[in-house]
């Protein structure tokens, strides 16, 4: 048994009430890693597959992390599986964990959370991570009537044989994520499928998966971002990832040259993909440095002092927040106050030392 990363573990609401376990591992600028499938905050801390990303991933930085709802310690129960319902658990999180900017990742279905929210909070992601991700769900690229019959399939086979002591079933998804995994990593990823979640749970969460569609969101992101995907991707297709740096405007495509869903780290692909995962997070850390600037600033006033930095009258503030001049007026003046700062071009300044304004404007 591998000794334990030690991390700090929390809980919190989201909209719906549904409790939502996170932790954190590690010191420095915020990474936030959105929920995907197959996860359990405490078991993946001993595995043979996860542990290393989490190591990689922790390296010199603040990694939060949480399991989906359903999922490892989250609750388990038959709240709704929707887009919109994920990126609420990533904003309960987030909040819950008092960070205001921070490097997102999305990999797997965390892609779609990760474009959804970065869309509807773009003052709070300085950069974004894809890994193994994809934009359409199954269902949503014009399968075949052979490939419905094999998603069908697949979420039967769910239901019947997920919770089985046989791990014969299981290992149909293993095989997709790790088709090159040891015995250990197979036996170990065969025993996550049946602790992570039920059966019917599973089956929901899977049928949900297909009918995902960010698309048209991907075309507003406007953070840098980084793409990675295995070229024998055997459960997201290596076009879909190819589709996916297309669609975000200036996004890095960087292909891995391996079969595994999962990245396993004796394989040369973990090694190139973490490494350009930390030299994309390195360029970009001064974007991540407003988090730890002017802590006095609220939620909203920082979202104020982005569209200030990018030497926005208040009138054209008013418009992009959906405010009354007058109120803007006021909340500017605040601000100044908390930046010490006693004229607009003097706040403008701190802002941007500070990191404000590096990134485009929201659409």
């Amino acid at each position: 048994m591998k000794a334990k990363t030690p991390q700090t573990l929390r809980f919190c609401r989201s909209t719906d009430g549904v409790q939502i376990a996170y932790a954190t591992i590690g010191q420095g600028p915020p990474l936030v890693r959105a929920a995907h499938f197959l996860t359990h905050l405490e078991f993946d801390l001993v595995s043979p597959v996860w542990l290393p990303w989490l190591r990689e991933l922790s390296n010199r930085r603040q990694l939060v992390r949480y399991d989906a709802r359903g999922c490892g310690l989250s609750d388990m129960d038959s709240a709704p599986q929707t887009l919109d319902a994920w990126v609420a658990d990533l904003e309960a999180v987030v909040d819950a964990a008092g960070l205001e900017r921070f490097a997102l990742l999305g990999c797997s279905q965390g892609c779609a959370v990760s474009i959804a929210y970065a869309v509807r909070h773009p003052e709070r992601v300085s950069c974004l991570v894809v890994l193994g991700g994809y934009l359409r769900g199954p269902m949503r690229r014009d399968p075949t009537p052979s490939q419905i019959k094999e998603a069908k399939l697949m979420v039967d086979l769910i239901e019947l044989g997920w919770g089985r002591d046989n791990p014969a079933f299981r290992q149909v998804f293993t095989s997709q994520f790790i088709p090159d995994g040891s015995p250990e990593q197979v036996q170990w990823f065969n025993e996550l499928e049946r602790l992570s979640t039920s059966p019917a749970h599973a089956a929901r969460v899977i049928a949900a998966f297909g009918q995902i569609d960010v698309t048209e969101m991907a075309a507003q992101i406007s953070c840098p971002t980084l793409v990675l995907h295995a070229r024998g991707d055997a459960r997201v297709p290596f076009e879909e990832g190819r589709r996916t740096a297309g669609m975000i405007s200036g996004a890095r495509f960087v292909p891995l040259d391996s079969r595994s869903h999962a990245l396993l780290a004796d394989e040369p692909a973990f090694a190139q993909c973490f490494g350009e995962i930390q030299a994309f997070l390195d360029e970009h850390q001064a974007q991540a440095c407003p988090s730890l600037a002017f802590p006095d600033l609220s939620p909203g006033e920082r979202a104020l002092l982005e569209l200030l930095a990018h030497g926005l009258d208040n009138l054209q503030i008013a418009a992009h927040l959906g405010l009354a001049e007058k109120t803007v007026r006021n909340k500017v003046s605040a601000v100044f106050v908390k930046l010490d700062a006693a004229t607009r071009a003097q706040a403008i300044v701190r802002a941007r030392e500070a990191g404000f304004g590096a990134q485009s404007l929201p659409r």
